[in-house]
């Protein structure tokens, strides 16, 4: 029936739209109709965009041209969600994302926008919560512990950097649902999901989740590149890692794997993530793994080449 998508971080509204277009291309069911989005920017200012059909394709438009990417601040928004389902829903389509550019936003999946115990909108009173100072999750918490028959799952963004996704105790015992949530401290970027009704379930939430935090988190700046050349041996030892001489070329390879070391092999001795190391120190990561052809520990060829340049990064990418 409804998808729900919030993010907090760099580049938080380009990721929600481009988890929201990824969901589109993948799933089946009450997607691609109606969307409404809101994003907040660095400097506090409120951003809408809304479609009654054609979901992320008609969400951002240029003259006669739909399918169009969003406006750069959109795009560069700290804080962004969108509810998205089939075509045509009630009007004003904003009632489904309540924001404030002050505190942050509330979206949700089913119908978030239905009235509480309190005579409230479900979403409007977590908005509330938020102007209040509450955290995203303590609002979440605050009006779906109130309302545990509402048909509603609520997703709140604060502008403190939470973000939180919670269903009521009835939308809870359905069998349909996705719930998924990504984040890294390193890069200060989270984001969760929300979705019934959309196969495939509960995965879709997931990979929308994880499309969403790859564009936050992004891949990372080279800050350099070393060469390996053929004709190396290859050594043995507890730590795959890469030794290279002061022009950068590798001169010492190390890889964990025993099972190459003698006979022919279509192997990658080389991890990516490898730590790099010039005179001693470290001078950063390997951000390639070139398939490469050992023969009794001696590199015959890298990607069917004689040589291979491997770009470096600062940090050892981290699993999420």
């Amino acid at each position: 029936m409804t998808i729900a998508i919030g993010a907090y971080g760099p580049r938080a509204g380009q990721a929600v739209f481009e988890a929201l277009r990824g969901a589109e291309r993948v799933s089946v069911g009450s997607i691609g109709g109606f969307a409404t989005f809101a994003a907040i920017t660095a400097d506090g200012v409120l951003l809408r965009r809304e479609t009654q059909r054609g979901g992320a394709t008609t969400l951002f438009t240029a003259g006669e041209y739909t399918g169009v990417e969003p406006p750069e601040a959109i795009k560069n928004a700290v804080a962004a969600g969108v509810i998205s389902s089939g075509p045509d829903r009630p009007e004003p389509l904003a009632q489904f994302v309540p924001a404030d550019e002050a505190v942050g936003l509330v979206t949700g999946h089913r119908l978030p926008q239905s009235v509480g115990t309190d005579g409230r909108a479900l979403n409007v009173a977590a908005l509330e919560g938020l102007r209040l100072g509450l955290s995203a999750a303590a609002a979440v918490e605050r009006v779906l512990d109130a309302n545990p028959e509402a048909d509603a799952g609520l997703l709140a963004v604060d502008l403190r950097g939470g973000v939180a996704a919670r269903n009521s105790a009835r939308v809870q015992r359905r069998y349909d649902l996705g719930h998924a949530r990504r984040e890294s401290k390193t890069h200060g970027a989270m984001v969760e999901v929300l979705q019934n009704l959309i196969r495939p379930f509960p995965s879709l939430a997931a990979l929308t989740a994880e499309i969403a935090l790859d564009v936050m988190v992004g891949e990372p700046t080279a800050i350099g590149s070393i060469v390996v050349k053929a004709g190396m041996t290859v050594e043995l030892g507890p730590e795959a890692l890469i030794e290279v001489d002061a022009n950068d070329v590798a001169r010492r390879l190390v890889t964990t794997d025993p099972l190459v070391m003698k006979g022919a092999h279509i192997c990658a001795p080389i991890y990516a993530g490898s730590p790099v190391y010039r005179a001693g120190g470290i001078i950063g990561y390997s951000r390639l793994e070139p398939i490469t052809e050992l023969r009794d520990g001696r590199v015959v060829s890298l990607i069917g080449q004689q040589s291979v340049r491997i770009d470096l990064v600062a940090e050892r990418p981290a699993r999420r």
